[in-house]
Protein backbone atom coordinates (compact mmCIF):
# COMPACT_ATOMS: atom_id res chain seq x y z
CA UNK A 1 0.00 0.00 0.00
CA UNK A 2 1.27 3.32 -0.82
CA UNK A 3 0.48 6.62 1.52
CA UNK A 4 0.51 10.25 -0.02
CA UNK A 5 0.95 13.03 2.98
CA UNK A 6 0.54 16.17 2.02
CA UNK A 7 1.16 18.79 4.05
CA UNK A 8 -0.06 22.81 3.03
CA UNK A 9 2.04 24.34 5.67
CA UNK A 10 1.14 27.71 6.00
CA UNK A 11 -2.13 27.36 3.88
CA UNK A 12 -4.67 28.54 5.50
CA UNK A 13 -3.21 32.09 5.61
CA UNK A 14 -4.46 35.26 8.07
CA UNK A 15 -7.71 37.43 7.36
CA UNK A 16 -6.63 40.32 4.85
CA UNK A 17 -8.71 43.55 4.21
CA UNK A 18 -8.89 42.65 0.16
CA UNK A 19 -10.86 39.97 1.07
CA UNK A 20 -13.37 41.72 3.56
CA UNK A 21 -11.08 39.96 6.58
CA UNK A 22 -11.62 36.44 5.33
CA UNK A 23 -8.63 34.29 4.41
CA UNK A 24 -7.65 33.34 1.29
CA UNK A 25 -8.16 30.06 1.80
CA UNK A 26 -12.19 31.16 2.98
CA UNK A 27 -12.93 32.66 -0.28
CA UNK A 28 -10.74 30.19 -2.74
CA UNK A 29 -12.60 27.66 -4.81
CA UNK A 30 -11.50 24.33 -3.83
CA UNK A 31 -13.99 21.59 -5.07
CA UNK A 32 -11.16 19.07 -4.05
CA UNK A 33 -10.12 20.00 -0.96
CA UNK A 34 -13.98 19.81 -0.19
CA UNK A 35 -14.95 16.62 -1.11
CA UNK A 36 -11.60 15.25 0.46
CA UNK A 37 -13.13 16.95 3.83
CA UNK A 38 -17.04 15.41 3.09
CA UNK A 39 -15.42 11.82 2.56
CA UNK A 40 -12.77 11.87 5.02
CA UNK A 41 -11.80 12.49 8.93
CA UNK A 42 -11.52 15.97 9.91
CA UNK A 43 -9.76 16.76 13.33
CA UNK A 44 -7.47 18.99 14.86
CA UNK A 45 -4.33 18.12 16.49
CA UNK A 46 -1.06 19.85 17.87
CA UNK A 47 1.78 17.71 16.65
CA UNK A 48 4.94 19.86 18.22
CA UNK A 49 5.81 19.63 22.14
CA UNK A 50 4.36 23.34 23.86
CA UNK A 51 8.08 23.60 24.78
CA UNK A 52 9.46 23.61 21.13
CA UNK A 53 9.02 25.87 18.57
CA UNK A 54 6.10 25.03 15.72
CA UNK A 55 8.69 25.68 12.94
CA UNK A 56 8.05 23.29 9.63
CA UNK A 57 11.08 21.48 10.52
CA UNK A 58 9.91 19.98 13.88
CA UNK A 59 6.06 19.93 12.35
CA UNK A 60 7.49 17.93 9.89
CA UNK A 61 10.01 15.78 12.10
CA UNK A 62 6.43 14.44 14.06
CA UNK A 63 4.49 14.04 11.08
CA UNK A 64 6.82 11.44 10.06
CA UNK A 65 6.69 9.92 13.62
CA UNK A 66 10.19 11.83 15.01
CA UNK A 67 9.75 12.89 18.36
CA UNK A 68 10.87 16.49 18.34
CA UNK A 69 11.75 16.20 21.81
CA UNK A 70 14.34 13.99 20.88
CA UNK A 71 15.44 13.77 17.98
CA UNK A 72 15.27 17.77 16.82
CA UNK A 73 18.36 19.64 17.82
CA UNK A 74 17.86 22.84 15.35
CA UNK A 75 16.40 23.63 11.91
CA UNK A 76 20.39 24.41 10.93
CA UNK A 77 21.08 20.73 11.18
CA UNK A 78 18.06 19.31 9.62
CA UNK A 79 18.90 21.63 6.42
CA UNK A 80 22.42 20.57 6.42
CA UNK A 81 21.67 16.80 6.18
CA UNK A 82 19.48 17.35 3.56
CA UNK A 83 21.71 19.25 1.81
CA UNK A 84 24.07 16.17 2.26
CA UNK A 85 26.67 17.95 4.65
CA UNK A 86 28.64 16.18 6.54
CA UNK A 87 29.08 16.73 10.33
CA UNK A 88 30.81 15.22 13.09
CA UNK A 89 29.86 15.10 16.47
CA UNK A 90 31.03 18.46 17.86
CA UNK A 91 30.26 20.86 14.92
CA UNK A 92 27.36 23.07 15.06
CA UNK A 93 25.03 24.10 11.82
CA UNK A 94 23.09 27.19 11.87
CA UNK A 95 20.70 28.23 9.09
CA UNK A 96 22.27 31.34 7.63
CA UNK A 97 19.90 33.62 5.89
CA UNK A 98 20.14 36.22 3.74
CA UNK A 99 18.02 39.05 5.01
CA UNK A 100 17.62 42.97 4.43
CA UNK A 101 17.97 45.22 6.89
CA UNK A 102 19.21 48.94 7.46
CA UNK A 103 21.68 48.59 9.93
CA UNK A 104 19.16 48.90 12.70
CA UNK A 105 16.25 46.69 12.37
CA UNK A 106 14.96 43.86 10.29
CA UNK A 107 13.06 44.35 7.92
CA UNK A 108 12.48 41.47 5.13
CA UNK A 109 13.57 38.29 6.32
CA UNK A 110 14.10 36.19 2.59
CA UNK A 111 15.37 39.69 1.07
CA UNK A 112 12.95 39.77 -1.37
CA UNK A 113 12.81 36.19 -1.89
CA UNK A 114 16.20 36.44 -3.42
CA UNK A 115 16.76 33.85 -6.64
CA UNK A 116 19.33 31.38 -6.14
CA UNK A 117 21.20 32.10 -8.91
CA UNK A 118 21.66 35.36 -7.39
CA UNK A 119 22.44 34.39 -3.80
CA UNK A 120 24.87 31.92 -4.77
CA UNK A 121 27.46 34.56 -5.66
CA UNK A 122 27.05 36.32 -2.39
CA UNK A 123 27.63 33.35 -0.28
CA UNK A 124 30.20 32.58 -2.08
CA UNK A 125 32.09 36.05 -1.57
CA UNK A 126 30.98 35.65 2.26
CA UNK A 127 32.84 32.17 2.42
CA UNK A 128 35.70 33.94 1.43
CA UNK A 129 36.00 36.88 3.11
CA UNK A 130 34.04 36.45 6.52
CA UNK A 131 34.86 32.64 7.44
CA UNK A 132 37.77 31.67 9.83
CA UNK A 133 39.17 28.57 9.78
CA UNK A 134 36.52 26.91 12.10
CA UNK A 135 33.65 28.27 9.57
CA UNK A 136 32.43 27.09 5.88
CA UNK A 137 29.80 28.54 4.75
CA UNK A 138 27.47 26.60 1.96
CA UNK A 139 24.87 27.48 -0.31
CA UNK A 140 21.32 26.27 -0.35
CA UNK A 141 18.28 28.11 -2.28
CA UNK A 142 17.17 31.31 -2.62
CA UNK A 143 17.69 33.08 1.31
CA UNK A 144 18.32 29.55 2.71
CA UNK A 145 22.16 28.64 3.43
CA UNK A 146 24.23 27.10 6.13
CA UNK A 147 27.02 28.11 8.33
CA UNK A 148 28.77 25.32 9.48
CA UNK A 149 30.68 25.63 12.31
CA UNK A 150 33.28 22.94 13.42
CA UNK A 151 33.24 22.29 16.94
CA UNK A 152 30.86 24.98 17.78
CA UNK A 153 29.20 26.75 20.51
CA UNK A 154 26.24 25.20 22.12
CA UNK A 155 25.00 27.74 24.71
CA UNK A 156 23.72 30.03 22.42
CA UNK A 157 20.44 32.05 21.75
CA UNK A 158 19.32 32.97 18.12
CA UNK A 159 16.41 34.46 16.48
CA UNK A 160 14.08 33.22 13.61
CA UNK A 161 14.45 36.69 11.17
CA UNK A 162 10.59 36.08 10.00
CA UNK A 163 9.39 36.46 13.70
CA UNK A 164 10.84 39.81 13.94
CA UNK A 165 10.48 41.86 11.17
CA UNK A 166 10.89 45.98 12.18
CA UNK A 167 12.36 44.99 15.16
CA UNK A 168 15.71 46.31 16.27
CA UNK A 169 18.78 44.20 15.28
CA UNK A 170 20.02 44.75 19.19
CA UNK A 171 17.16 43.09 20.53
CA UNK A 172 17.96 39.76 18.62
CA UNK A 173 21.12 39.53 18.23
CA UNK A 174 22.97 36.25 19.23
CA UNK A 175 23.22 35.84 22.85
CA UNK A 176 25.35 33.68 24.96
CA UNK A 177 28.63 31.27 24.16
CA UNK A 178 30.88 33.13 21.44
CA UNK A 179 27.94 35.79 20.24
CA UNK A 180 30.73 38.51 19.87
CA UNK A 181 31.97 36.32 16.23
CA UNK A 182 28.19 35.99 15.31
CA UNK A 183 27.28 39.51 15.93
CA UNK A 184 30.75 41.01 13.80
CA UNK A 185 29.82 38.09 11.00
CA UNK A 186 26.67 39.76 10.68
CA UNK A 187 27.79 43.29 10.72
CA UNK A 188 30.82 42.38 8.70
CA UNK A 189 27.74 40.94 6.03
CA UNK A 190 26.33 44.40 5.86
CA UNK A 191 29.31 46.71 5.02
CA UNK A 192 30.42 43.59 2.39
CA UNK A 193 27.12 43.08 0.59
CA UNK A 194 25.25 46.56 1.85
CA UNK A 195 27.16 48.13 -1.53
CA UNK A 196 27.50 45.60 -4.30
CA UNK A 197 25.78 46.27 -7.91
CA UNK A 198 23.13 43.60 -7.28
CA UNK A 199 22.08 45.94 -4.39
CA UNK A 200 22.77 49.03 -5.86
CA UNK A 201 20.60 48.39 -8.79
CA UNK A 202 17.65 46.78 -6.46
CA UNK A 203 17.73 49.71 -4.11
CA UNK A 204 17.37 52.07 -7.30
CA UNK A 205 14.27 49.96 -8.23
CA UNK A 206 12.83 50.36 -4.77
CA UNK A 207 13.14 46.36 -4.49
CA UNK A 208 14.24 44.55 -0.92
CA UNK A 209 18.00 43.71 -0.96
CA UNK A 210 20.35 41.37 0.43
CA UNK A 211 22.73 42.87 2.29
CA UNK A 212 23.01 40.61 5.61
CA UNK A 213 23.29 37.73 6.75
CA UNK A 214 21.69 36.19 9.53
CA UNK A 215 22.80 32.70 11.61
CA UNK A 216 20.06 31.35 13.62
CA UNK A 217 18.14 28.00 14.92
CA UNK A 218 21.81 26.17 15.29
CA UNK A 219 22.06 22.63 16.27
CA UNK A 220 24.38 19.32 16.21
CA UNK A 221 23.46 16.58 13.70
CA UNK A 222 20.38 14.64 14.94
CA UNK A 223 21.08 11.15 15.34
CA UNK A 224 17.80 9.73 13.86
CA UNK A 225 16.71 6.10 12.98
CA UNK A 226 15.65 5.08 9.29
CA UNK A 227 12.14 5.65 8.95
CA UNK A 228 11.63 1.64 8.02
CA UNK A 229 13.48 0.80 10.66
CA UNK A 230 11.24 3.23 12.86
CA UNK A 231 7.84 1.90 10.73
CA UNK A 232 8.77 -0.79 8.94
CA UNK A 233 7.82 0.72 5.57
Amino acid sequence: MKYILVIPDGMADVPIPELNGKTPMEVARKPFLNKLAEQGIVGVVNVTPPDIYPGSDAANMALLGYDPRRYYTGRGAVEAAAMGISMSANDIAFRLSLVETDGEKMLDYSAGHIHTEDARPLIELAAQKLCSHQMRMFPGVSYRHILLWFDGPTELVTFPPHEYRNTPLSEILPRGEQESRLKQMIYDSIELFDKLPYNRDRRNKGEPVANTLWPWSQGKAPDMPSFFRLRGK
